[in-house]
């Protein structure tokens, strides 16, 4: 295949960027090559998804939603999440570059669809790690109740003072661990990576073995694998967009594709392990507890709104026992702090793409010469993280299931970008082969179009206050003004960058083309 390096005045290149009769605009970053392969870019994949944190947040959630059907959900929203990783695949293969979505959609649809995907990816992300903070703060609390015996200690994480400044001080750490690159990030995951497998092995073990020891325990059935069984089309929806936050940050292995070795094939191929390995928790976790305490909205069921939003809390002892409950708050402790640190990445790389290609600051494209990594959009990162959850926190009680249900809309509206910017960016390809045309034009529409659905009905949905947690602001659902007002808010600060860096906006930095056939040599 025939190659060009694109090289900006500092000496950096791009590798890998297909020929396309003439320069592109596409920029080297300065960032760390050759850091992570094959295994650390899945690693860290799986790491940013945070399984035993995903499940703890929203089994319960899902369940309520859909009941019984949860597993069938879980399949669902895998479906969409494939389709759209094959798009990603192919379009990192042509253009192996740190901003991703960003790039991609610059490239395929102009400047201010490109920015919008950027901000999308980059709120949801804000969103992700403000969520992982709470999270992390409420094990770390429950987990020192239980190890030193006092219920007084694990209720400090009542007391908001407590919880905010633990919160605040988890966010810092992994801040820093971030700041200090990708080798430092690889380290720590495979340790917290595998805790975590091992500990929901254990469990599902376990839960299996207690299956009809519950008042609540069900015998599996397979009708559990049945969407259309779902009681109606909303229930579906709101279970389906949980669940494809369940799978959000695999990506997190394309936007280090800059850093990996191997960068136009490892990256893809990282992100479908990924998916297989967390397709196959899900299912496991997912079948398991059902079997053992169902999906009821009593007692230990799943769907019990008293536990619904943070269910390992609840079945850790009557499930696994006093001693190895532990285990299971650890594992959780270890997923959010795991996923709080990995999840820097894709925000980090983002903003600095973003900002390489003049569509935010300069300062924002600054890489630490020494750790090789977007020092300042890290730092930037971080701070509005704390700002973000510390905000919510004081403005509403329900903040971690309102941010999570507005975090299903950013999610499906960035991806759903990328997969259409994949069709319409080879659709010049299309024809030229039958894998050309699944690969980078069917799966990717349809992966779009899937997203795109669940996108518009979920918008419509969340205008009712009952949506999320039945909060509302004046008389409009909260999980709507979170959502909407946060897309509202990247338009806003588009069109003060739109002032400030008009050469992005017209296209003249960042040029949208598609690509001439590639010519094999």
């Amino acid at each position: 295949m025939t190659q060009v390096d694109v090289r900006p005045p500092a000496g950096d290149t791009v590798r890998g960027v297909p020929a396309q009769g003439g320069g592109d605009g596409m920029r080297g970053k300065g960032l760390g090559g050759n850091s992570v392969g094959l295994v650390g870019s899945a690693v860290i994949g799986i790491s940013t998804v945070a399984p035993v944190y995903c499940l703890t947040s929203t089994l319960g959630s899902t369940a309520g939603q859909v009941g019984l059907q949860m597993p069938a959900v879980f399949l669902a929203g895998f479906l969409p999440m494939l389709l759209v990783a094959f798009a990603y695949r192919e379009l990192n293969k042509a253009m192996p570059d740190c901003g991703t979505s960003f790039t991609w959609t610059v490239k395929a649809f102009g400047p201010k669809v490109g920015w919008m995907c950027g901000w999308g990816l980059v709120i949801a992300t804000i969103i992700v790690l403000s969520n992982l903070a709470g999270v992390a703060t409420s094990y770390f609390w429950l987990l020192a109740g239980e190890i030193s015996g006092n219920p007084s200690i694990a209720a400090l994480d009542h007391n908001k003072a407590v919880h905010i400044v633990t919160c605040l001080a988890l966010i810092g750490t992994a801040t820093a661990i971030s700041y200090r690159g990708m080798t430092a990030t690889k380290g720590v995951q495979y340790a917290l990576v595998g805790l975590q497998l091992l500990v929901l092995a254990v469990f599902v073990g376990m839960a299996l073995s207690k299956a009809g020891s519950f008042e609540s325990s069900v015998h599996f059935s397979w009708s559990w694998m049945n969407p259309f069984a779902v009681q109606s089309f909303a229930a579906f929806t709101a279970g389906l967009s949980l669940s494809i936050f369940m799978y959000w940050g695999w990506d997190t292995c394309l936007t280090a594709n800059e850093e990996t070795i191997g960068s136009e094939k490892t990256p893809g191929r990282a992100a479908l392990i990924a998916m297989v390995v967390l397709v196959g928790s899900y299912l496991a976790t997912g079948i398991a507890a059902q079997m053992a305490v169902g999906s009821g909205g009593k007692g230990l069921g799943l769907g019990n709104p008293k536990t619904s939003d943070n269910v390992f809390a609840a079945l850790a002892g009557p499930v696994m026992g006093p001693a190895l409950g532990i285990l299971l708050f650890v594992a959780v402790l270890a997923s959010a702090a795991a996923s709080l640190q990995t999840t820097f990445i894709p925000v980090a790389r983002t903003v600095l793409a973003m900002s390489t290609y003049e569509a935010l600051p300069a300062s924002y494209a600054k890489v630490h010469p020494r750790f090789k990594t977007p020092g300042k959009a890290t730092i930037v990162a971080g701070v509005a993280t704390g700002v973000f959850y510390t905000v919510m926190t004081l403005a509403s009680e329900h903040v971690l299931v309102d941010t999570i249900y507005a975090l299903g809309l950013m999610i499906c509206f960035y991806y759903a970008l990328t997969a259409f910017a994949c069709a319409w960016y080879f659709r010049r390809e299309l024809t030229r082969s039958a894998r050309d045309l699944v690969f980078k034009g069917l799966f990717p529409l349809l992966g779009g179009a899937l997203l795109a659905a669940v996108f518009g009905k979920t918008l419509y949905d969340m205008w009712d206050p009952a949506y999320g947690s039945g909060s509302a602001v004046f008389g409009v659902g909260s999980v709507f003004v979170i959502g909407v007002g946060l897309l509202l808010l990247g338009v806003v600060i588009m069109l003060v960058m739109q002032r400030r860096s008009p050469a992005f906006f017209r296209g003249e930095v960042l040029t949208k083309e598609t690509p001439s056939l590639v010519v094999e040599d």
